[in-house]
């Protein structure tokens, strides 16, 4: 039983603590990146990579 209680105070230590260091340093991290997201593109076309190609590459 008082394993248990252990459990739930940590888990309630752990969440105040993602609580304060948001308001300190803001959302850091997203939880997902922008290629995770559900209907994501890739904004970049093969004519980007064209543009940026050295001039050795050719």
């Amino acid at each position: 039983m008082a394993e248990h209680s252990n459990e739930k105070h940590d888990e309630s230590r752990a969440r105040i603590e993602r609580a304060r260091l948001a308001r300190i340093f803001g959302d850091v991290l997203p939880e997902t990146t922008g290629d995770e997201q559900a209907g994501a593109e890739d904004t970049r076309s093969d004519q980007w990579f064209d543009r940026e190609r050295p001039p050795h590459h050719y």
